[in-house]
């Protein structure tokens, strides 16, 4: 079978864009190829810097034959719908059509149309042009002569190449030729830009990889992450240090050169004063470069960074390293005055007052001042919820609520609060916004603060995602709900809700953030003191049902314990966690099909109107076998709600499963349905009463099986 290969080759192509448009053109291409009846046996994309490549193999060397039948008017019809007909067939005359016959309609004219299948390079030179036009790029622009003219191409960067070509193994491949504003695709391409800038003939894949990489090009880019990575560790290693690793610059750095080289760069002892966060951003920032650190080392880092090239430069990458060291010096040369200004005295102390009063601050200490300054500046959090100091009020508010009810010191968690957000005003946050928490935890602990507040400090964010750590203490744990809680309600108050797959106020992740709190360290918080929305509560169900699925619980068990109003999310996950380990056992299945039968028969009955009792009346029995489930369900429900209050849950379904006995009894000697009314009534109040007792523990009816 044939194979393809297109390769689009432009001038720079963002990195964070590379990996992302070569699955878009994998998945447009071949979607238009199967469109067009086409078939393929395996399809992979590659990319670098300057091209987008797909290799589709096993393509079908033309579509298949396409039958049709067409129903056209009845043989009756006027002319102007026959010759309507004809001209939608694409037949000549109505002798070419056929006529079928119905007893019931009349008889109707049918076109039986063949399409032929068309040779694949026929298909691709008509498929790709619309594609490469209409690709989506971001930010796409228009290049060259072509651009002013309408429907210009627009691309990422200016597009420069275009190879495509067709074959087999044991043919000679051919060129697919279609044109793109006067760029004709070809078999010819070039490789590194600086060492092999000559043009390259290719023709199947295997050919093209194999000259690309003669040409000083590394085409698989996972492959470029791999080179990256290993010949920085083995460089690290060799000086006696390791790799810091950093995944998202891996990815970042190999998507910026085609041949990389990896180097080692030095700065001086001094810089490494300066907290090791600083130095990684700020090398990582403004030199996308790596650091390293001394072995079995945690926090300090190594006056030694690791730097890729995409030259192999004569001599030994001497100059370049130079020159990335000087960059880097100097930005660290900034990133000192940061560290060393931020613990100084800010000069306006006198206005600062009012809000150090508010909110009790110390202004001798450099930290305290920048929470004053953040306040008396009126620094807007948003526009309908007020700034940042009237934020941290309402978050100090709430966190003096929730403090009983986590176990944290009350006064450590306002002061805290109070402090979580001062960093705001640093000139290292300022610099590196994504230091936000790291640098207050430094200040705190170098203005003599405890450790579980600086802590608490660091921690106020977390977790920030699904994986992401939880806070270290009880302090930070209560400052971070009262965080999540007011940015949640806050939002839902102006209704600023997440819609669709839009979240710009990221409060899927606050509510995750506060589910995996609460049940990751085992809180017990009663949302409804401080979620008063019902759509909010509604909002952190439906999120604790994707946590508690994505652990592995059943939907119809989650189903069966979340009630609208439960506000307990612990507990909520507690009764799930018990009911799939008990609803597997023979007691659980017992319960189930006892439960079952008693609720769904009583649901029956009352959807038809029938009377139910509002209380079951042991006088109207008249059979020992009603007289036994009453008292059976008397004692169930005793010792099932004992066992719910010491949180048991357990204990409860155990003690409610052995209702089965006596509800098989009942149905095989009773009939529910009585003649009588009020025996009826007081029969249908019995089962109810099943379904009371089982209630408080799970809604059984919701549950599958």
């Amino acid at each position: 079978m044939p194979d393809l290969l297109i390769e689009l080759r432009s001038e720079e192509i963002p990195a964070r864009m590379q990996r992302k448009a070569a699955g878009d053109l994998r998945k447009l291409v071949t979607d238009a190829l199967v469109g067009a009846g086409l078939t393929y046996e395996g399809a992979r994309e590659y990319w670098t810097p300057r091209r987008l490549t797909l290799d589709i193999r096993g393509l079908g060397a033309r579509s298949a034959d396409l039958s049709e039948e067409r129903k056209g008017p009845r043989t009756d019809a006027n002319d102007k719908a026959i010759e309507g007909f004809l001209r939608g067939a694409g037949l000549a005359s109505i002798a070419d059509a056929h006529v079928h016959r119905d007893p019931k309609k009349g008889d109707f004219y049918v076109a039986h149309i063949v399409r032929p299948g068309r040779p694949t390079p026929e298909i691709v030179a008509e498929v790709m042009p619309g594609i490469i036009r209409t690709f989506p790029w971001g930010k796409p622009m228009r290049s060259g002569p072509a651009s002013a003219k309408p429907g210009a191409l627009r691309w990422v960067r200016p597009l420069q190449s275009i190879v495509c070509t067709f074959g087999s193994e044991t043919e000679e491949t051919v060129v697919i030729p279609f044109e793109i504003d006067g760029i004709v695709a070809s078999n010819v391409t070039y490789g590194h830009r600086f060492h092999a800038p000559d043009a390259i003939t290719v023709r199947r894949f295997d050919d093209y990889v194999e000259k690309l990489e003669k040409a000083k090009v590394v085409l698989d880019g996972d492959r470029r992450k791999q080179i990256i990575a290993s010949d920085a560790a083995n460089i690290a290693f060799a000086a006696g240090l390791e790799l810091v690793e950093d995944e998202a610059l891996l990815e970042e750095v190999s998507g910026l050169v085609e041949w990389p080289q990896v180097l080692m760069g030095t700065f001086e002892d001094a810089y490494l004063e300066i907290p090791a966060e600083i130095i990684r951003l700020t090398i990582k920032t403004n030199q996308k470069c790596f650091v390293t650190r001394p072995v079995g080392e945690t926090e300090m880092l190594s006056n030694r960074f690791i730097l890729v090239s995409n030259i192999e430069a004569k001599d030994g990458g001497a100059e370049i390293i130079h020159g990335n060291g000087k960059v880097v010096r100097a930005r660290l040369s900034d990133a000192r005055h940061f560290w060393i200004r931020d613990q100084g005295d800010l000069p306006d102390l006198d206005t600062l007052k009012p809000s150090a009063e508010k909110f009790g601050l110390d202004l001798a200490k450099p930290l305290d001042q920048r929470m004053a300054k953040l306040d008396a500046l009126n620094v807007t959090f948003h526009a309908k919820l007020g700034t940042q100091g009237e934020r941290v009020a309402r978050i100090r508010a709430l966190a003096k609520e929730l403090a009983p009810l986590t176990g944290a010191d009350a006064a450590a968690v306002d002061r805290a609060v109070v402090l979580a957000k001062a960093d705001l005003r640093t000139e290292a946050v300022g610099e590196f916004p994504e230091l936000q928490g790291i640098m207050g935890h430094k200040y705190a602990l170098l203005q003599g603060e405890s450790a579980e507040v600086a802590a608490a400090i660091e921690d106020h964010w977390k977790p920030n995602g699904p994986s992401d750590r939880l806070p270290a203490n009880r302090i930070g744990l209560t400052v971070a709900l009262a965080d999540k809680l007011d940015t949640l309600t806050g939002f839902w108050a102006i209704d600023e809700k997440p819609t669709g797959s839009k979240d710009p106020y990221a409060l899927r992740r606050a509510a995750l953030g506060v589910i995996r709190i609460l049940l990751e360290r085992g809180v017990r918080l009663p949302l409804s003191r401080v979620v008063t929305d019902g759509d909010l509560l509604s909002f952190f169900h439906d999120r604790l049902k994707v946590y508690l699925r994505d652990l592995g619980a059943r939907h119809d068990l989650i189903d069966a314990v979340l009630t609208p109003e439960a506000d307990d999310l612990l507990m909520v996950a507690r009764r799930v966690e018990a009911l799939t380990a008990f609803i597997t056992s023979q007691e659980g299945l017992d319960l189930l099909a006892g439960t079952k039968r008693a609720t769904q028969l009583l649901s029956a009955e009352e959807k038809k109107g029938t009377v139910v009792a509002d209380a079951v009346d042991p006088a109207l029995f008249t059979l020992e076998a009603e007289s036994a489930l009453h008292a059976a369900i008397e004692i169930a429900a005793t010792e099932a709600g004992a066992a719910i209050g010491d949180e048991d849950y357990r204990s409860a379904m155990a003690a409610l499963s052995r209702l089965r006995e006596p509800v098989d009894r009942f149905f095989a000697d009773v009939l529910v349905n009585d003649e009588d009314p009020a025996v009826r009534a007081n029969r249908l109040a019995l089962l109810g009463r099943i379904r009371a007792a089982t209630g408080t523990v799970a809604d059984f009816s919701k549950i599958a099986g």
